[in-house]
């Protein structure tokens, strides 16, 4: 019986444990003491005399056979160095093999020594590595990113002699396009071509990431399989390998092309994997390992090279969307109409984004600019909304996958952003982009999974033929940048600032409100009795018992482990309390001196997460009117928070100062951390509202949502800028009275 294959099973393909390795080289992997406990079986076709099978025996009474010049302890000794300096510093080592000289590369990982030797000659006949300076200097002789591409594939083929060079991009949905290309004369162009995201699935590009080149030096050689004790059933990680094996359903992918080698450079942006320098050659090619890591400089460049340009186009469009929202904010603080003030002067809400139309629901009104669906289809949109968006921030750029009925007019909105100003009044902000048709074209049907053989076997390939198969794609508009984002969201925070200063108390239903903080009172006392009362019983009762001296340590663990429990829950209640209590409590207006309160906090933080000299700096503290305990208390969690989520960067930098520009005193708190993801930026002051890359740092999530309220009861401004990676910056702004 013959099975379907479903070719979305690549992404659970084991590529990083093949059991394997390529054959043109050969691996040894010792323990800490220098013992043999995997090697590859084709051992003895280098070392002549060696028996199949060499598990268990010291590497030491390998070193005759690999360099007879060299002492027993040779290979020891260059560990030692490696360990002390750095293996990708020592790298590559020449080993003595017979008449033929080896690069032995080796690497460090988990409680063993990868060993791995690989021929010291390339087979382009090229000297690669006197070959990449000239080359870079060519690749960057223009300004414009797609000439520099375009140059990139030229000078890389010349130094590396395979028949084509593509630059390959990854889109967001993981499928990738040929975006540059330079190729021999009887090749054709496979120029502008896209490939499903199963051609490179999202396993294999989380190993171009740890590796940065990848060389498959034949795809018709057989690999030789890695062996160890039949006792060892631990499978053995390859991912940092250079000889690692391919997966079998590669190898068949690239002979469907008529690929004999192909060789690989990762391209990267801002930490992620952008895309490759792809190369292919129809005949074997093998590039040694200096050459490869020549080779990386180019990636390396190429990778500096796009992180330039784009952060420069990302700049030009940031300081075009900050004036736009600037001149927003002046209007609303000086119109008496809000809907006026964003609607009804030359700079409109159009301007915050690049969008072909906006409304504004606002007041039991609808502001419309632009291009807009009409008054019956804005009623349906607005009613969906209502009903399946609960975020408070929404955008995608393909409205008619999501809502049905915006295919009637996907020609205005196909691209729709919506920020929540009352989700109870039905108040948004929405931005359309119209339909952007595009035809993509693919290399062969991107939906074949495989191809029956006459012998009834079944050809492993996402499909068989790779000539183009366009595909017109509708329903799409232009993506949304990360820009148009973080601009929406500081409009938005503008707008909520100007709402509450010219309309708050009248927007409140104040019968409402009375009925809210009852039903706030009645929980928080259910909180303070009826939750902490048990959790001082099982505090004490797991005390007691850790005091019994008979007791297991794993018992006692398991003790530690609840009495820990009990007061990280103790102190998100307390949190919850102090949330609760905010809107209720009195401010006690003085003017602040904020100096001696960041002082304390940053030399107890100091102390707590052992912080480096020098690496929370305090710029100026301008005095600011407010309640000093509870500005204490924003100063103490924006801090900590700095702090912990740039404990792991190297160097450390945290930045506190404030600036007085007359109208206000705007302090700004800058880190070199974590950095928080674009599409959690709407949500960041929301109650238990944690970022996914926080890891085991501590937190409770309601820390910001504090913040928040003590600002907002302040008639302050809070918001940030931030990038994954990249660190945050939170700006708090105090009106002054």
């Amino acid at each position: 019986m013959l099975l379907k294959i479903d070719f979305t099973n690549c992404d659970r393909e084991p590529i990083h444990i093949p059991g394997k390795i390529q054959s043109h080289g050969f691996l040894i992997v010792i323990d800490q003491d220098f013992i043999v406990r995997y090697h590859s079986e084709n051992l003895s076709d280098y070392l002549k005399g060696l028996p199949n099978v060499i598990l268990g025996q010291p590497v030491s009474s390998l070193q005759p056979l690999i360099d007879r010049n060299e002492p027993p302890e040779y290979i020891s000794n260059l560990i030692v160095l490696g360990k002390t300096n750095g293996f990708q510093q020592t790298n590559p080592f020449n080993a003595h093999i017979g008449s033929k000289t080896f690069h032995l590369i080796i690497s460090s990982f988990d409680k063993y020594y990868a060993l791995e030797f690989e021929p010291s000659e390339s087979d382009t006949g090229n000297d690669i590595q006197r070959q990449v300076g000239r080359s870079i200097s060519e690749m960057l002789t223009d300004r414009n990113l797609q000439k520099i591409l375009n140059n990139t594939v030229i000078q890389v083929k010349k130094v590396i002699g395979y028949d084509r060079v593509m630059v390959y991009r990854f889109a967001e949905d993981g499928h990738g396009e040929v975006v540059a290309e330079a190729h021999n004369p009887e090749l054709e162009s496979w120029l502008g071509l896209h490939y499903p995201e199963s051609d490179i699935p999202k396993q294999a590009r989380e190993l171009y990431k740890l590796n940065h080149t990848r060389l498959i030096a034949d795809v018709n050689a057989e690999p030789a399989n890695v062996l160890t004790e039949a006792d060892n059933e631990t499978p053995f990680d390859m991912s940092c390998l250079q000889l690692r094996a391919v997966s079998p359903i590669h190898i068949q992918y690239l002979k469907n092309m008529g690929v004999a080698s192909s060789f690989s450079i990762s391209l990267f942006y801002k930490n992620e994997l952008w895309g490759l320098i792809a190369c292919h050659s129809y005949s074997p090619m093998f590039i040694d390992y200096r050459s490869r890591e020549s080779a990386k400089l180019i990636g390396k460049v190429l990778s500096s090279s796009l992180e330039f340009k784009q952060d420069e186009e990302d700049q030009q469009l940031h300081d075009k969307f900050k004036s736009a929202v600037d001149e927003l904010t002046k209007l609303m603080l000086k119109d008496n109409s809000i809907e006026d003030a964003l609607t009804g002067h030359q700079i409109t809400l159009l301007d915050a984004v690049s969008a072909t139309g906006a409304v504004l629901v606002f007041e039991n009104q609808i502001f419309k600019l632009g291009r807009v669906p009409n008054d019956v289809q804005l009623t349906g949109l607005l009613h969906w909304l209502k009903t399946n968006i609960t975020d408070s921030f929404y955008y995608t750029s393909k409205l008619p996958s999501a809502y049905h009925d915006a295919a009637f007019f996907k020609d205005v909105a196909s691209g729709i952003m919506v920020t929540t100003l009352s989700r109870e009044m039905g108040e948004y902000v929405i931005w359309f982009k119209a339909e952007q048709l595009q035809t993509v074209t693919w290399a062969g049907n991107p939906e074949k999974t495989g191809k029956i053989e006459s012998d009834g076997t079944i050809t492993l390939s996402p499909r068989h033929s790779f000539e183009a198969w366009s595909q017109t794609v509708t329903g799409t508009s232009l993506k949304w940048s990360n820009e148009e984002v973080k601009s929406v969201v500081r409009l938005k925070s503008e707008i909520m600032y100007a709402i509450n200063q010219k309309a708050g108390a009248i927007r409140m239903l104040n019968e409402k409100l009375k009925q809210a903080y009852e039903e706030l009172d009645t929980f928080s006392f259910t909180i303070s009795h009826d939750l902490k009362n048990p959790l001082s019983s099982i505090k004490s009762f797991a005390q007691i018992l850790m005091r019994d001296p008979d007791l297991k340590p794993q018992t006692l663990k398991v003790l530690e482990r609840i009495n820990n429990g009990a007061n990280r829950m103790n102190n998100m209640i307390n949190e919850v309390l102090d949330y609760s209590r905010i809107g209720r409590s009195d401010l006690v207006l003085n003017e602040v001196d904020v100096k001696p309160i960041i002082i304390d906090h940053v030399n107890e933080l100091q102390l707590v997460y052992d912080v480096q000299p020098g690496a929370v700096i305090i710029g100026d503290t301008p005095k600011i009117q407010g309640d000093a305990v509870m500005l204490s208390q924003v100063f103490a969690n924006i801090i900590s928070n700095a702090v912990k989520y740039s404990a792991k960067a190297s160097p450390q930098k945290v930045l506190i100062e404030g600036k007085d520009t007359g109208s206000e005193v705007v302090y700004t708190i800058t880190d070199n951390g974590l950095g928080i993801d674009i599409k959690h930026l709407p949500r960041i002051f929301e109650l238990f509202n944690r970022m996914d890359n926080v890891g085991d740092i501590e937190g409770s999530g309601v820390g910001l949502a504090i913040v928040k309220r003590i600002i907002e009861k302040h008639k302050g401004k809070i918001w940030v800028d931030s990038e994954l990676g990249m660190g945050s910056t939170f700006h708090i702004a105090f009106p002054k009275q």
